[in-house]
């Protein structure tokens, strides 16, 4: 894994576990990182969580105005029209093309209390969000002068604020791999919520870093990505058709503050393929 990671020019952490044997293993598993839109994760799960304790109707139907939305090149924030979609069709969109703003609009609805609150509750107390996704990327503009090209910049990128876990949302590889088990084992939410949940995190349109490591159509992959400058993440569940499933987390940072770097994104799908295969044989051993 850490050759992988170092073939691709970045720096790596991962953790990977199954779900049903609790067998894992890691490399910097439990060192801090920015989440960036991995956090989506978090605020999802909070929502099925309070819809399941009676708390918030998933259902209630959330009006957007045409103005005033997070930044992003994805989702509510191309479009021009003023909209109107339930919570739950938002966190459709906040993992499917990771919507900033539909990901603000159920910050907003939940309270950032809220996710953090859930998250001590699962015992993820590095799990943590302090700000929203249009203020994370206010702090870009502000550091990068109202210059986008500055990103790309290593003096620039070297003091960004969003690259820094003690001023940014964070979590470790480990607590985002409890997480994804404790929603995959229904310990999260059950029933309809659980389900649900599972189904919307199986939605992600971008298949270019974990999907990529596991190209066979009997395994399914549910996860979410998270990219900011020099960052690619991705955080999911790889389930086998012979029942096998593994959360897998992998946080990578560049060398290089190119926009686009295939090699990195190649690099998370594998090195979570040779985690899982050899928790797969580990169970097979076990067997």
């Amino acid at each position: 894994m850490t050759a992988a990671f170092t073939d691709a020019g970045v720096t790596g952490q991962l953790h990977a576990t199954d779900i049903d044997t609790g067998t894992s293993l890691g490399v910097h598993a439990d060192t801090e990182a920015p989440t960036a839109s991995v956090h989506k994760l978090c605020v999802i799960a909070t929502l099925y969580r309070e819809a399941s304790l009676g708390r918030v109707d998933r259902r209630r139907p959330v009006d957007i105005p045409a103005e005033n939305r997070a930044p992003g090149g994805t989702g509510l924030a191309t479009m021009r029209d003023a909209a109107r979609l339930s919570l739950r069709d938002l966190a459709t969109l906040a993992v499917a093309v990771s919507d900033n703003t539909a990901a603000d609009l159920l910050i907003d609805a939940l309270g950032l209390d809220t996710v953090n609150q859930c998250m001590t509750d699962l015992g993820l107390t590095r799990t943590i969000a302090v700000q929203t996704m249009r203020e994370l990327h206010t702090s870009l503009r502000e550091d990068a002068a109202g210059t986008p090209a500055a990103l790309t910049d290593p003096a620039v990128v070297a003091h960004l604020r969003a690259l820094d876990p003690t001023r940014t949302n964070r979590s470790t590889p480990r607590e985002l791999t409890r997480l994804l088990t404790a929603v995959w084992r229904d310990e999260l939410c059950a029933g309809e919520y659980g389900e649900e949940l599972r189904a919307v995190l199986g939605l992600q349109a971008w298949t270019h870093r974990l999907a990529a490591g596991f190209p066979f159509d009997d395994v399914r992959v549910s996860g979410k990505t998270g990219s900011l400058p020099t960052l690619r993440h991705e955080a999911g569940v790889v389930e086998y058709p012979d029942g096998g499933r593994y959360a897998v987390a992998v946080f990578t940072r560049a060398a290089a503050t190119t926009v686009t770097l295939p090699a990195a994104d190649a690099a998370i799908g594998t090195a979570a393929r040779i985690a899982v295969d050899a928790l797969r044989a580990d169970r097979a051993l076990r067997a």
